[in-house]
């Protein structure tokens, strides 16, 4: 599966046109649009937010892809988060911030336990803290926003998106998960070459061999 920013959408698409030959049929299957090449070669496009299809389906689902968005993205690990609203590939506004989390400890015992019980407050302190930074930066936008993006660990996503609080951001269509590493300032800036990315999945002749 390979993801296509818009902006290289049609270019891409020219591109595979000269290596396969030109699309022989195009068609649309919910909201995927799939194409065949002269040489039998196949490519299914996704994607990420909802379209319309046309007359001319590849024209509007590459015209649709290229409609800006208002995205809210959610970025959390152990002891850090960031959160931003995209318009577009555009940083609006954004927060990045962290809290200690104690790391591993090979003690046992007791040592091991209230490590354990030390650990486990810490954690849901960092989620209590993304939920407080994500109502004052996601949730005043949410009303506008067409789409949630996350990344980091599930489960702390999860979390966080199950207070009750944030009901108005859990009910938006999802994007990702985003494959992010530390939530960083210049990692979110990097979020939407994902979230905007078009999926596309081809299978040349010979991978059918």
């Amino acid at each position: 599966m390979l993801g296509v920013v818009p902006e290289r959408l049609d270019r891409w698409l020219d591109g595979v046109a000269e290596r396969h030959g030109r699309f022989t049929d195009v068609r649309v299957q919910d909201d995927v649009v799939a194409l065949t090449c002269e040489d039998t070669t196949t490519l299914t496009l996704t994607a990420p937010y909802g379209w319309t299809p046309g007359a001319a389906p590849l024209t509007a689902f590459t015209a649709a892809a290229r409609t800006p968005r208002r995205t809210g993205v959610l970025l959390v690990r152990r002891g850090r988060w960031a959160v931003g609203v995209f318009a577009g590939a555009q940083l609006v506004v954004s927060k990045v911030d962290s809290r200690q989390v104690q790391g591993r400890t090979a003690a046992g015992g007791w040592s091991q336990q209230r490590f354990a019980r030390r650990r486990g407050n810490q954690t849901d302190a960092v989620v209590t803290s993304t939920v407080d930074t994500v109502a004052r930066v996601l949730l005043p936008h949410a009303p506008t926003l067409d789409a949630l993006a996350t990344g980091g660990d599930r489960g702390l996503v999860a979390e966080v998106l199950a207070d009750p609080r944030l009901r108005a951001l859990e009910a938006l269509p999802r994007l990702g998960p985003l494959d992010v590493g530390e939530p960083m300032k210049a990692v979110l800036l990097e979020t939407p070459a994902q979230f905007r990315a078009v999926r596309v999945h081809i299978v040349e002749p010979g991978d059918r061999a």
